[in-house]
């Protein structure tokens, strides 16, 4: 997102953005979100405070115009009601997602911390008392590990090597699709590769040999010849001779499914790592080593691995000695 081109939000919007963007060094994707959700809020207040014509269509709303004493005077009730407005769908009688909402009040709470924590120009920070909508928990649907194989054997044809090796990282790696397609040559080791996640943070995360063999196999049959110039040190390679992008990827994994006999609607790129994920937890990795290997910065966003596997945790539960002694066989001993 080049902020440079922004000039319909006022200015303390764009210093907050600034931050985020250099200070923070959050995505280009964060960024647009925190823009995009303050951007509707104040166009929101404008018209709900009556400081507009009636008949102005929204995105036409000029906020440039806000500045720190507006912002002084925003009250909660207004900012719940806000949580769930949306302008396209005000005159369908519908309302935002919960994820939506959240996301939405996430950017909010970021704004007025900034102004609060950061800036010190607010004394009472509105957003301190201002709860986070309920967001009903659900669990990460995943592939199975038979599934996993059906998807890998569906790789065929010119590019049955490269879409392998893609299939290989996110199943044994667990990386962000983002992650995967930002991938150069020179991030790959012999047993890891160099990944930049979310914030750009950098971490290392290791592979086995069945997912070195993909890279290798894909390698050696990767075609460099009219790759774009500034595309050359991509890892994966797309058939208009540039890196790959996430939607390439995604229509790739979308034919691999309905080829495997999956369902397509069910599962993305997302699925897949949520299954390298359950792959590992069912296997005995620790879920600090799995928030290392995930690029989760809270171990709270890990632990929702940890429901999904019931059969071990009783397993695990039965493995206790003592749980498994009856008062009875205690009484006799």
């Amino acid at each position: 997102m080049n902020l440079d081109q922004i000039n319909d939000v006022p200015d303390i919007v764009m210093e907050f953005l600034e931050y985020h963007s250099t200070v923070r060094g959050h995505s280009d994707r964060t960024v647009a979100g925190y823009y995009l959700d303050l951007k509707i809020l104040f166009r929101y207040l404008k018209r709900r405070r009556h400081l507009v014509p009636k008949e102005m269509p929204f995105h036409e709303i000029d906020i440039t115009d806000i500045d720190l004493d507006f912002i002084k005077t925003i009250r909660i009730e207004e900012l719940y009601r806000y949580q769930s407005f949306s302008p396209e769908l005000e005159n369908a009688n519908r309302s935002l997602s919960a994820a939506s909402r959240c996301r939405r009040t996430s950017s909010v709470k970021s704004f007025f911390n900034y102004l609060s924590l950061k800036r010190h120009l607010l004394e009472n920070n509105v957003c301190q008392e201002l709860d986070m909508p309920k967001r009903q928990a659900s669990l990460p649907r995943y592939l199975e590990e038979s599934e996993c194989e059906r998807l890998l054997a569906a790789c065929d044809g010119p590019y049955a090597y490269r879409d392998y090796a893609i299939l290989m990282l996110f199943l044994s790696c667990g990386l962000r699709v983002s992650e995967l397609v930002s991938l150069n040559l020179t991030d790959v080791y012999e047993d890891h590769v160099r990944v930049v996640g979310k914030g750009n943070k950098e971490r290392v995360v290791f592979f086995a040999e069945g997912c070195r063999e993909a890279i290798d196999d894909y390698l050696s049959v990767r075609n460099d010849e009219n790759i774009k110039e500034t595309d050359k040190n991509a890892l994966f390679i797309s058939q208009k001779r540039c890196r790959m992008s996430t939607r390439a990827v995604q229509y790739m994994l979308e034919k691999k499914l309905l080829a495997a006999g999956l369902d397509a609607s069910r599962y993305s790129p997302h699925k897949l790592r949520h299954t390298a994920a359950t792959l590992m937890l069912k296997n005995g990795v620790d879920t600090r080593a799995l928030q290392e290997v995930l690029g989760h910065s809270n171990l709270n966003t890990t632990q929702i691995y940890t429901h999904l596997d019931n059969a071990a945790l009783h397993e695990a539960a039965m493995a206790n000695p003592i749980g498994r002694k009856t008062r009875h066989e205690m009484e006799e001993e």
